[in-house]
């Protein structure tokens, strides 16, 4: 797996964390996560620096789950997915598909406690799951420090150092 490190700038006290995506050939990459959040920074994996390229889309995929409570023809009652009646709505454009690779729309919510009616193209099982996947766009963290200190310019030295000989004996 190759691993792309993005731009970490450093403008009068702020610095943007390091977002780390997958190499592909597409112009969206998946977000890969590399540290926790438990303060200790071991070395976990080595690579190389492909690009650094502020314009890269970074992803970030995240999967919403229900169960169908009630199990109709093509219809199903499904649970567990959302909690009110505004975020069944909200999301009721987008695609939802299942583990048996069934897929279809949300058709109305039922009641206020985010229990929805769902269409599919074929009988779902009891045992099958209702997925709904989303996606983000990622950008860095900007954190500020200030104690960062200032960039040193960098200057060309011209002069021409002599090289002198030495004997080996």
């Amino acid at each position: 797996m190759e691993l792309i490190a993005h731009e970490n700038k450093i403008d009068l006290g702020y610095s943007a964390s390091l977002l780390y995506s997958q190499h592909s050939s597409a112009d969206k990459h998946k977000l890969e996560h590399f540290l926790q959040n438990n303060g200790m920074h071991d070395l976990i994996t080595t690579g190389f620096l492909l690009s650094v390229d502020p314009d890269r889309i970074i992803i970030k995929w995240l999967v919403l789950s229900g169960h169908p409570f009630k199990i109709f023809n093509k219809m199903a009652v499904v649970w567990y997915m959302f909690f009110n009646r505004e975020d069944v709505l909200w999301f009721k454009p987008v695609e939802l598909r299942t583990k048996w690779d069934h897929r279809r729309h949300i058709t109305e919510p039922l009641g206020t406690h985010g229990h929805m009616n769902c269409h599919f193209d074929g009988q779902l099982k009891s045992q099958d799951t209702v997925l709904l996947n989303l996606y983000k766009c990622v950008s860095p963290k900007w954190t500020y420090d200030p104690h960062v200190p200032e960039p040193v310019p960098w200057v060309r030295n011209e002069q021409q150092i002599s090289v002198q000989e030495v004997e080996m004996e």
